[in-house]
């Protein structure tokens, strides 16, 4: 059986579609920068650096693979070395994509991003509209579609934009709004918190990756959940069910965007321009072109999907807290200077 690979197989993401991969009986190879502690008869984990030309040269060697699963990049707040993340998404993406055609690979199967805008359209985002990324990592995924756009008539290649990615496990920087939630206090949102941003549920997103694989062609989807509601229905409900006392309250949106970008400046916020689009304003991917060409459709909405990721860090914090040499989406991220919002909450 030709193996498939999966990059970034040890985080967050990759990590769902590998088991789903290994439960469908497939021969998995993961390659991750940080170890990856699943252990199965069909899965060969490999610890390394895709944008070491000579390691992927190597992997691609040693195994061949049919179809690859591109999951693996840095993400802005989680690293310091902007260098390093530019190699890993944007040489990274290069290397895979030469060596795929090399030994040639049939599909290969690209996660990019809904930062690959900076602003508010006020509509849906459709594939056609051009990217216009404002930060490292939107530019990042920029420039990993451009590489593998070069690569399309050597084989399928599948890029999947997604927005933000939510299940069990899912942690990051939604620690910090579960820690608030947790613990009974103000959970804040800008203005009056009527935003829409939408999600996208990992088990959704496999089956569309799953679905790139068998269409047998190249192409660029964009992909999210179905009726998005303003963000502060979504905390809403998770504060519903949680049974807690934390409630809603409100920041004006100028003097509080004014100040994240100041703090993120100077280095004490975890939070970039990505959140700033996330937590303030309008972002809703277009998905008809999805469901219309592979018939794909979601299954959980904004809030249900979120629901699951804070049940999950509420019943586990205790492990969570204590993990190490995991990626960015699987640990608790540090609050920085949001700490002072906390006590003030």
């Amino acid at each position: 059986m030709t193996p498939v690979l999966v990059t970034g197989g040890a985080g967050f993401f990759g990590g769902l579609l590998k088991q789903r991969l290994l439960k469908d009986g497939a021969e998995v190879v993961s390659v991750d920068l940080e170890p990856d502690e699943t252990h199965h008869p069909r899965l060969t984990s490999v610890q390394g650096d895709i944008a070491n030309r000579d390691f992927v040269a190597y992997l691609f060697d040693q195994h061949g693979f049919e179809t690859v699963y591109h999951c693996a990049a840095m993400l802005a707040h989680a690293v310091k070395n902007r260098h390093a993340l530019w190699a890993s998404n944007v040489d990274g993406t290069h290397n895979i994509a030469e060596n795929a055609r090399r030994r040639g690979t049939r599909n290969l199967v690209f996660i990019s991003s809904n930062c690959l805008w900076g602003h508010n359209f006020g509509r849906p985002v459709r594939e056609d509209d051009p990217p216009h990324p404002v930060e490292i990592y939107g530019r990042s995924k920029r420039e990993g579609e451009k590489i593998l756009a070069g690569y399309r008539n050597d084989m399928n290649i599948a890029v999947i934009r997604c927005p933000t990615i939510i299940d069990e496990g899912r942690l990051g920087l939604l620690t910090i709004l579960f820690d608030f939630i947790r613990e009974g206090r103000k959970v804040w949102v800008i203005g009056q918190g009527a935003n829409r941003y939408q999600f996208i549920y990992a088990q959704d997103l496999i089956e569309a990756c799953l679905a790139c694989t068998h269409a047998g062609s190249s192409d660029t989807f964009n992909i999210g959940a179905d009726h998005v509601k303003p963000l502060r229905e979504v905390y809403q409900y998770v504060i519903d069910k949680s049974g807690g006392g934390a409630r809603i309250a409100s920041l004006p949106k100028m003097p509080a965007l004014a100040a994240m970008r100041v703090a993120y400046a100077l280095g004490i916020s975890p939070l970039g321009p990505y959140q700033y689009k996330m937590i303030a304003e309008d972002f809703v991917f277009d998905t008809g072109k999805i469901k219309a060409t592979l018939g794909w459709h979601p299954t959980l909405t904004n809030e249900q999907m979120l629901w699951r990721a804070y049940q999950y860090y509420a019943q586990n914090i205790g492990a969570i807290q204590s993990r190490t040499h995991v990626s960015a989406h699987r640990q608790a991220a540090k609050p920085g200077i949001i700490r002072l919002l906390k006590w003030m909450s």
